[in-house]
């Protein structure tokens, strides 16, 4: 994960609850993507570490377990820097354009440049954070799945060109939906529509007050159509199965406002985040704890790392 801010319902969903699962029957790395927070952020970088941190006890609040997976920091390791630089000399710049996400996002964020090659770049680097691995699965949400297939794809032609040192890794899906934010879009730091993990119960219910819901429904006594509704998307998430069935009744026949409704989903969605923020507490308490686990998972990933770029070089008469 970029180390752009803390992380929120969309984070969680689409990823950590699935890591958590994938520890106990993987051997699991995952890692502080600083170089990728460049691509969008490179301007300031000054929150870096901070950000760093505060990701890093996001996921050990989730329940991600050092003892169980490889914690690390990117930058950490120039090895994924030569990696990605000697997969660019193979790799077509049309595969590049054609990812979905680069076009979304160049259309979304408009307050900053993002036409360098970095952006443009930054999912042949995640080809190099993976294969350096040797990856069977990587543990994607739908839209991470175009980035997948190019790194099968570079595996591929990399294999052809020097023989045959990587697999081609499977896209492993979260079985889960695309989270909406609070305007409707995809939940984004970047779009500023998110809900944080650390968000105390006041903020989620001043945020989810002004969530957006059905357009159609204009007026309390109208009828609502909860099928497009972000925030039932957030319901059959979150809450109860009896929420859901009667939020999904009697928004139909206007029995139940939005305003009702959104009351319902946070005290449903605070209860979820509760366990979380209170495993969050000791690294809090004690922030050297976070630095440390880095430390010793950066230590192990380097090896690795190390191992696999000796092989990268003498399959292409660099060694």
């Amino acid at each position: 994960m970029r180390p752009t801010g803390k992380l929120h319902l969309g984070n969680l969903v689409g990823a950590l609850e699935n890591w958590v699962k994938l520890q106990d029957q993987y051997e699991s790395f995952h890692f502080v993507a600083d170089w990728h927070m460049l691509t969008t952020d490179y301007a300031d970088p000054s929150a870096v570490r901070e950000n760093t941190w505060e990701i890093v006890a996001d996921w050990l609040a989730a329940g991600l377990d050092p003892s169980k997976a490889t914690f690390f920091v990117q930058s950490r390791l120039p090895e994924h820097a030569e990696l990605h630089l000697l997969f660019s000399m193979v790799t077509p710049l049309s595969w590049l354009e054609r990812v979905p996400t680069y076009k979304e996002q160049l259309e979304n964020i408009t307050d900053r440049d993002l036409h360098t090659y970095g952006f443009l770049g930054y999912p042949l680097l995640q080809a190099a954070d993976i294969l350096m691995y040797k990856a069977d699965y990587v543990p994607v949400g739908e839209d991470q799945v175009p980035h997948v297939e190019l790194t099968r794809e570079v595996a591929r032609r990399f294999n052809q060109f020097y023989g045959p040192v990587f697999p081609e890794p499977q896209a492993l899906l979260t079985p889960s939906p695309r989270l909406p934010g609070t305007d409707g879009r995809k939940m984004s730091k970047s779009y500023g529509n998110a809900i944080f993990l650390t968000d105390s119960p006041d903020v989620v219910s001043k945020k989810l007050a002004t969530m957006m819901t059905d357009p159609a429904r204009k007026r309390r006594n109208d009828p609502g159509n909860p099928d497009v509704c972000p925030v039932f998307d957030l319901h059959k998430i979150f809450s109860a199965q009896d929420t859901i069935d009667r939020v999904n009744r009697e928004c139909r026949t206007a029995e139940i406002g939005c305003l009702d409704c959104k009351k319902l989903l946070a005290g449903h969605l605070n209860d979820a985040l509760a366990p979380i923020q209170q495993r969050r507490k000791p690294y809090e308490e004690k922030p050297q704890l976070v630095w440390d686990v880095l430390e010793e998972g950066t230590s192990k990933a380097r090896k690795v790392a190390q191992a696999t770029m000796a092989e990268v070089r003498a399959a292409v008469k660099l060694a």
